[in-house]
């Protein structure tokens, strides 16, 4: 089942290199990375097979405070995640869910907006770092 409020776009990079790319832009633009997660290599230790795939955790507290001041329970969706995976057809995509989504899953209001705004185009700069044209 797709859920609208998960944006997927072709990646031109391997996974690592892709979630590596990310996490330089994130960086840049004043955002933590909190953590990566491997979770192809979780999955071997466990002596399953999957195809490459990488959570990127990533967020800056002075902007996800604000959503939390709102609605403290935003702090479920908070900090904001990309996942790189790589399909049966080798070839690897990234994911996101929405700033807007997170907005409207918490009922935040209008104080919310620049945050929410802020949190939409720091996603948007990631993904367009791997982004096919």
């Amino acid at each position: 089942m797709k859920e609208d409020s998960i944006v997927t776009i072709a990646s031109k990079f391997p996974v690592r290199e892709s979630v590596d790319r990310m996490a330089s832009v994130a960086e840049s633009k004043g955002f933590t990375v909190f953590a990566r997660i491997d979770h192809a290599a979780n999955a071997m230790h466990i002596g399953m097979k999957l195809r490459p795939t990488q959570l990127l955790i990533f967020g800056n507290p002075k902007v996800g405070t604000v959503l939390m001041l709102d609605q403290q329970i935003a702090g479920l969706d908070l900090p904001v995640k990309v996942l790189a995976w790589e399909d049966a057809d080798s070839q690897v995509w990234v994911s996101y869910d929405t700033a807007a989504s997170i907005a409207k899953r918490h009922d935040l209001g209008v104080q919310s907006e620049a945050a929410i705004t802020t949190i939409e185009a720091v996603l948007a700069a990631v993904c367009k770092a791997v982004a096919i044209p």
